[in-house]
């Protein structure tokens, strides 16, 4: 690809941080951000409208998220180019972003220089992960301890994480344009996989495992 041509779609829902990532990626003089999203579902419209060469990709926000925005915009387009810039730096977050469908995963911690690379490397087609999480995973299966988050779906991962912050099954159905049938049938196999009986026990797993604040 023309290195002069590389143009971002940024995804984050707080002004603010929209606004310093842009001057970040602006200061690489090969990289314009042409369009911002504030939701997943925005950032999934923008996305089919325009087909930007990359979409830098939060993960917490109202609405669908971030990973069911991936989903759905590789689902729209499976050679689309998605990099998760996360304030998370737990392994399950890379992999269910992976799994869902993005090319790379960094903290929004970064350094900028990290973050330039990882972006030219999704860009021309490889993976990124950083190196602080992927040494994170590499240990995990070096001693073999399995996070039990690891058997969800990225569909169930994400009801989980909405059932832990104390969104009901309504609700959550409406996130995701879903009959609460559906939901339900996924809060029952959630728990099932997690060994869980109760949404308090899921929230203390949640908790746990660094999907929520205490």
């Amino acid at each position: 690809m023309n290195a002069s041509n590389i143009t971002v779609l940024l995804v984050d829902d707080h002004a603010l941080v929209r606004a310093g990532f842009r001057r970040l990626l602006e200061d690489g003089e090969d990289i314009k951000v042409v369009l911002e999203a504030s939701s997943g579902e925005q950032a999934v419209a923008e996305y089919k409208k325009h087909h930007p060469d990359i979409v830098v990709m939060d993960l917490s926000m109202p609405g669908i998220g971030g990973l069911a925005a991936v989903e759905k915009i590789i689902t729209h387009d499976p050679g689309a180019k998605i990099l998760v810039l996360s304030v998370y730096e737990e392994s399950i977050f890379t992999k269910q972003a992976l799994q869902a469908g993005a090319k790379g995963f960094i903290p929004k911690r970064s350094a900028p220089e990290e973050m330039y690379k990882a972006l030219h490397q999704v860009v021309d087609g490889n993976n990124y992960i950083s190196p602080t999480i992927a040494q994170q995973i590499a240990m995990m299966k070096l001693t073999g301890s399995e996070n039990p988050l690891d058997n969800l779906s990225h569909r169930e991962f994400e009801i989980f994480r909405l059932l832990a912050e104390g969104k009901t099954v309504n609700e959550i159905a409406e996130i995701f344009n879903l009959s609460p049938k559906t939901i339900g049938t996924h809060h029952t196999n959630i728990k099932q996989k997690l060994s869980v009986s109760n949404s308090a026990e899921l929230a203390r797993l949640a908790i746990r495992h660094g999907l929520i604040d205490p």
